[in-house]
């Protein structure tokens, strides 16, 4: 305590009082205490308090330090202006939850985005891992937050090598843990998923056993027809052979006539490339039938040859689903269901 005196003017005293969260001692040398200073002014009993703060973080600034080997991201909630501290796991955590997770704190928060340095948007599905490597800018209902990163001591080959063996090692205990749950939860979600593509298939089913069934007929027609023609043919040529003219008259004819259904043939594999046999023609024929009703009917014949692929697919992963919770299971429940 001092005592300053002037001639005309009132005397001023200067009390120093120590915070009471500092030892005896302690001065303002280590930043990170405040003192209070209490002026009297002597002949007007008047006290002047003002505070004596050393370098603070500003209540607005986002900071982010590590404790106990976590990440510590502290910020102020903008609704009740009260810092609020979030403990992040670098290997779980993605960004999309750690901004969910901002949002679910404080309803206030509308918007929430994180930006790189130069102003690119980082993807939901990015490690908060990745993330804290570098200096990032989160915005919280457009207003824009520069965060610098601490940066962490390199480890060593030695130490790099463990930690990837340390991170194989967890993940092989996670995935024996939880495989059984995570295939429960598959097989459940590919049951869902085949009732709805059952769903979508059976009006698609209906329809197109109508258009095969007309198209069926029309084939079977057609062949038919293609056979009335062959008779007609054979009985032309054995009445102008045997009541009309002679054989030497009529083997000339039949010979340019087997060689124009010879042409016929090769003109077939010319335009379709592939081998003039009667199962062909009618797998053919059959096809250009069914196309052409499935047209006039408004039938996607590309829509329900995907939800088949889909289907199949789907039945394929819930059969090998099945069968690796079968081999799991223990002898009992194995016995149950035999």
């Amino acid at each position: 305590m001092c005592l300053l005196k002037n001639s005309g003017t009132p005397a001023l005293l200067f009390i120093w009082r120590q915070s009471p969260l500092l030892p005896a001692g302690v001065g303002t040398a280590h930043g990170n205490l405040s003192q209070i200073l209490c002026v009297k002014l002597c002949g007007n009993l008047k006290y002047y308090q003002s505070n004596l703060y050393s370098t603070v973080v500003p209540p607005d600034e986002i900071t982010v330090n590590y404790r106990h080997g976590l990440p510590l991201i502290t910020l102020t909630l903008p609704s009740r202006k009260e810092r609020c501290q979030f403990v992040v796991k670098p290997m779980l955590t993605t960004v999309g939850s750690f901004l969910q997770d901002l949002q679910n704190e404080d309803k206030g928060i509308k918007t929430a985005a994180i930006f790189t340095a130069d102003g690119s948007e980082i993807a939901a599905s990015t490690l908060m891992e990745v993330l804290l490597m570098n200096d990032f800018k989160l915005v919280i209902n457009k207003i824009t937050y520069d965060v610098q990163c601490p940066k962490k001591e390199k480890l060593s080959r030695e130490q790099t090598t463990e930690m990837e063996n340390m991170k194989s090692l967890v993940h092989r205990l996670f995935t024996a843990l939880h495989l059984e749950e995570f295939q429960k939860k598959r097989e459940h979600h590919l049951l869902e998923k085949i009732d709805h593509l059952k769903g979508q298939l059976q009006p698609l089913e209906q329809m197109k056993a109508k258009i095969e069934d007309r198209s069926e007929a029309k084939t079977s027609g057609l062949l038919w027809a293609g056979l009335a023609v062959l008779s007609v043919q054979g009985g032309a040529m054995a009445w102008l052979t045997w009541w009309v003219y002679s054989w030497d008259i009529m083997e000339p004819v039949t010979y340019f006539i087997t060689f124009a259904n010879s042409m016929v043939f090769f003109a077939y594999f010319i335009v379709t490339r592939q081998d003039y046999t009667y199962s062909a023609v009618k797998s053919r024929q059959f096809l250009h039938f069914f196309h052409k009703k499935s047209k006039q009917q408004h039938f996607d014949v590309v829509q329900y040859n995907q939800l088949k692929e889909d289907l199949a697919k789907a039945t394929e992963a819930l059969r090998r689903v099945r069968h690796s919770l079968y081999l799991q299971m223990p002898v009992e429940e194995l016995n149950e269901k035999k």
